[in-house]
């Protein structure tokens, strides 16, 4: 299948490793251009220089932190130098600290949603004039099974992704006509450090080994093991595609099956 994407540009926020990677990674494979946001340019330089020589070439950098003052505008800046428009916006932020909710700070609250709601919700309005004058465009926001199934011990993360979902759900009502599509990921457990950094601080909680909480949260997965990034991406992939323009307004699950609702 050809996915319409020769030639498309994209941002892709946190993509020098994990999600964010997976995502960019498919993307280039279908011949898109990506500017790779993250916020530590050694990290960037190394994904990018593990990329064939053709995907290089399509593949720009820019250093920002979301949590920070300043760094809306330098993703826009970045990604739009020398007039280039921007087709595709991959929203994807690191996660907060675990914790019990009856433990959350509101403090802590206030400065996540700095981080993860607030400059991903200006980035998105930032670039959705340009889309819908030219109708077409894709925005894709990846959030968590959180936000169908609340996760135990990240309740910051269920509470401030949840609010991105019924923003993304709203907008896309507004937008469908103009020909941009707006979705949600909802990936499960996928293999990556995020991943592993969970399953840690919940073996050091219950005094059990990492690789115990492991093989028991992939026992509780139908599908009997985590999910890679790269069929994450792509997912995503097809999402961002010409022939996704009817799948809009959606939360899309990748995860194996693990939440059991309908």
């Amino acid at each position: 299948m050809d996915l319409g994407l020769k030639d498309r540009h994209a941002i892709v926020l946190g993509a020098s490793q994990g999600l964010g990677l997976g995502v960019a990674r498919a993307l280039l494979g279908e011949g898109a251009s990506v500017t790779l946001v993250a916020r530590s340019m050694e990290r960037l330089t190394a994904a990018r220089a593990d990329l064939p020589a053709d995907e290089q070439a399509r593949c720009d950098l820019v250093v920002a932190y979301l949590g920070e003052p300043g760094a809306v505008d330098a993703i826009l800046d970045g990604a739009q130098r020398d007039g280039r428009v921007v087709d595709i916006l991959v929203n994807n932020s690191g996660g907060p600290p675990t914790g019990l909710p009856s433990g959350v700070s509101v403090d802590e609250m206030s400065r996540q949603f700095d981080k993860m709601v607030q400059p991903i919700m200006a980035l998105t309005l930032a670039l959705l004039p340009g889309m819908r004058a030219r109708k077409w465009g894709r925005i894709i926001t990846i959030a968590s099974s959180g936000v169908i199934q609340p996760i135990p011990h990240l309740p910051i993360s269920n509470a401030l992704r949840s609010s991105l979902v019924a923003f993304m759900k709203t907008l896309a009502g507004e937008v469908a006509a103009d020909g941009v599509t707006v979705n949600v990921m909802a990936p499960g457990r996928i293999a990556t450090a995020r991943t592993q950094s969970i399953d840690s601080a919940q073996a050091k909680r219950s005094g059990r080994s990492e690789d115990e909480i492991t093989k028991e949260s992939a026992s509780s997965i139908p599908a009997g093991r985590y999910g890679t990034v790269e069929e994450f991406g792509a997912v995503a992939a097809f999402l961002a595609s010409a022939p996704a323009s009817y799948v809009t307004g959606s939360v899309i699950r990748v995860d194996g099956g693990a939440i059991r609702s309908i």
